[in-house]
């Protein structure tokens, strides 16, 4: 159980030294397997690393990440942001309601998180300043505006979670859907009442289409949103109805998406090989975390990795309700030096067998680990949600104000996560009422 113990802190003392994640767990798997395993750890490791590869659920992810990339670029995301400001844009902090009303859409049909922060970024951050938005509010809109793609279905993170914990997919993505949009609601009140207490002088002019009548507005919301819409139905109906897989239901998706392009006149040889490149890019780096992360596990419970843990905790007196919250606690601070994919691999193998043994509901607790990774993507200071803003914030935006914009929303999460505690229906009711899944 030494070597076990250790793994840990090696792991992390090679992240601290720049080596990159995926590789970092490879290396301390491989010499924890020669502890374990001697001569025969690499068949030992080769086993973990082939099952992982050719796990069917996971291949869904390059499918949902082909979906975004498309989506990014077939305009959609543009008239989407000009509809929600036609309608929201009078209300005080209309802009940034606009911005996190895209953003819960927008995840909806996407499922990755990155490309929908970039995408609502590229084009709010411009017309929020002309309106003179407060930078700290800018900053927080959009980076929780793009987080809402790991709470809002289809999740590339809740397909890869009910993979690894042997869930239903359908399952999972049912149990988020309240829990999200209770968040997005949230997040659009504070806004509100943000606007309402420090108003920003509205100028119609900023506000493209805001004026036009009634009749055109409808018109291009429906034009908007309808095909939007249908999409989303496809791909979380098919899933849920038990028509089709996550990978056949994912599948359908980038069909789509690219459909929509097409409509839309976007479609391109640049187009579908920028799209095909984001996708080949971030599907490799995510399955290579899952194979490396499988090694991984696999060396920790060979050298008595669940034997520590559960020792620890009958030595800690952990009832059900303490263990469950010791866990989303480990989560929570693996999320400060961990992207969600090594987040995901770690705890999920590590904590679900003791989650079913405590007779904790597997769903429910899934939720709320969803729901802490998704803070620890906007909690500084090594938020991905402030390093995606960066790189296409301007330079009057510091780090500074992005991680003061950011914490509003961290303690609005940090609520949500409370009421489903509290509630435990809000996760488990909606599975139960539909049927296939």
């Amino acid at each position: 159980m030494l070597t076990a113990g250790l793994m840990f802190p090696a792991l992390f003392a090679l992240i601290f030294l720049g080596i990159p994640i995926a590789f970092s767990l490879t290396i301390v798997a491989v010499v924890a397997g020669l502890m374990a395993f001697g001569d025969v750890a690499f068949i030992q490791l080769y086993g973990s690393f082939y099952s992982a590869s050719t796990n069917f659920i996971l291949s869904a992810v390059p499918m949902f990440i082909l979906m975004g990339a498309i989506l990014e670029r077939s305009g959609i995301a543009e008239r989407l942001y000009q509809v929600m400001n036609m309608w929201l844009g009078r209300l005080p902090g209309g802009l940034a309601l606009a911005t996190i009303a895209m953003g819960a859409i927008f995840a909806a049909a996407a499922g990755v998180v990155g490309a929908v922060e970039v995408m609502i970024g590229m084009m709010a951050i411009p017309a929020m300043q002309k309106a003179r938005y407060d930078n700290s509010l800018i900053a927080g809109t959009i980076c929780a505006g793009g987080s809402l793609g790991t709470m809002i279905p289809p999740s590339v993170i809740a397909v890869m979670y009910a993979s690894l914990a042997q869930l239903s997919v359908g399952k999972l993505l049912a149990a988020m859907m309240l829990p999200g949009l209770l968040m997005v609601a949230l997040f659009l009140g504070y806004i509100l009442i943000n606007g309402m207490v420090f108003p920003v002088a509205r100028d119609p002019k900023n506000v493209p289409g805001i004026d036009l009548p009634l009749r055109a507005k409808i018109r291009a919301t429906i034009a908007t949103l309808v095909p939007v819409f249908l999409l989303i139905f496809a791909v979380l109906g098919s899933i849920m109805g038990g028509i089709a897989s996550p990978t056949e239901a994912a599948a359908v998706g980038a069909a789509g998406a690219l459909v929509l392009t097409i409509a839309n006149r976007r479609l391109s040889m640049g187009v579908m090989a920028e799209a095909l490149s984001i996708t080949v890019r971030i599907s490799a780096m995510i399955l290579l975390i899952v194979a490396a992360g499988t090694m991984f596990m696999g060396a920790f419970m060979a050298n008595g990795g669940s034997k520590l843990i559960r020792e620890f905790i009958e030595t800690a007196g952990f009832g059900p309700t303490e263990m469950m919250i010791f866990f989303l606690l480990i989560v929570f601070l693996l999320g400060f030096v961990l992207d969600w994919t090594a987040n995901v691999l770690i705890v999920v193998p590590l904590f679900t067998p003791l989650i079913r043994a405590a007779g904790i509901d597997p769903v429910w607790f899934a939720t709320l680990v969803l729901v802490v990774i998704q803070t620890g993507y906007l909690t500084p200071p090594m938020a991905p949600s402030i390093f995606y803003l960066k790189s296409i914030a301007p330079p009057d935006m510091t780090y500074g104000q992005m991680c003061r914009g950011v914490l509003p929303f961290i303690l609005i999460q940090g609520l949500t996560l409370l009421l489903i505690i509290l509630f435990p229906w809000l996760a488990t009711w909606l599975p139960s009422q539909i049927v296939g899944i």
